[in-house]
């Protein structure tokens, strides 16, 4: 109904200047400077007035592509590793292969302090069984790579070997399971505080070649030949190669 209404009272304005202009239509020149005024068929009615659709169309959605997750620390990347190439890890260490070789990083400091070597009890005291080698290839070069050399020289099997007390087939080569352990022909010394120390070479078939028993002594070197069969150490400090 408001739309009416202005239509209505655009039709009494345009009858008003009709007669406005009727009244003038004397003078040319006012005649000249008025506009033309439509005439009512013209005026458009409410219904003729086209409509725009102002609607916002629905924002299209995109698909989220979410980012892969990527391990958050060394260790979650190693554990995650050992995962994907199904490596197996001692119950011990719950499953976590970070757990396994942030356990041999903290010890390989001390190793050193007992009867072996560094490389030497890395690849001699079970470590390297099962899947423990590659574990620890992947893990210490992330974890503790200040020992990635001593995996090396454990993983290629050349290193120092260290002995301590006990009896030793003499041998270049490992010996095999249930063999005992051997010890290679050469020069070793011992080093440190002997009180009552005894040290023995003998044949294969078990005679007496070298010995001695010393009550208080501070180094000790000896050379164990290839022609011997056994060296027995007993109270002695660590046999270490002589280089």
């Amino acid at each position: 109904m408001r739309h009416v209404r202005r239509v209505g009272a655009a039709v009494a304005m345009a009858a008003a200047a009709v007669m406005v202009s009727g009244c003038s239509g004397g003078d040319d020149n006012s005649a000249k400077g008025a506009g033309t005024i439509p005439a009512v068929s013209e005026i458009p009615t409410v219904s003729e007035i086209p409509t725009v659709d102002v609607s916002v169309a629905p924002a299209t959605e995109e698909p989220v592509t979410e980012a892969p997750s990527t391990p958050a620390t060394p260790q979650e990347e190693l554990d995650l590793l050992a995962a994907e190439k199904n490596w197996e890890v001692d119950d011990l260490y719950a499953g976590s292969a970070a757990a396994f070789v942030e356990d041999i990083c903290e010890s390989l400091p001390t190793s050193g302090a007992g009867n072996w070597s560094r490389p030497q009890w890395l690849a001699e005291s079970g470590n390297f069984e099962g899947d423990g080698k590659a574990i620890l290839q992947a893990g210490i070069p992330k974890l503790c790579p200040k020992w990635s050399t001593v995996l090396k020289q454990a993983v290629s099997g050349k290193y120092d070997r260290w002995f301590g007390n006990g009896t030793y087939v003499v041998s270049s080569k490992p010996a095999a399971d249930g063999d005992g352990e051997t010890i290679p022909p050469g020069t070793y010394r011992a080093e440190g505080k002997m009180e009552n120390c005894y040290w023995e070479r003998t044949s294969e078939s078990g005679e007496i070649i070298d010995n001695n028993f010393a009550t208080s002594a501070r180094k000790i070197t000896i050379t164990i030949r290839s022609s011997d069969g056994q060296f027995t150490s007993e109270g002695c400090e660590v046999w270490k190669p002589v280089k």
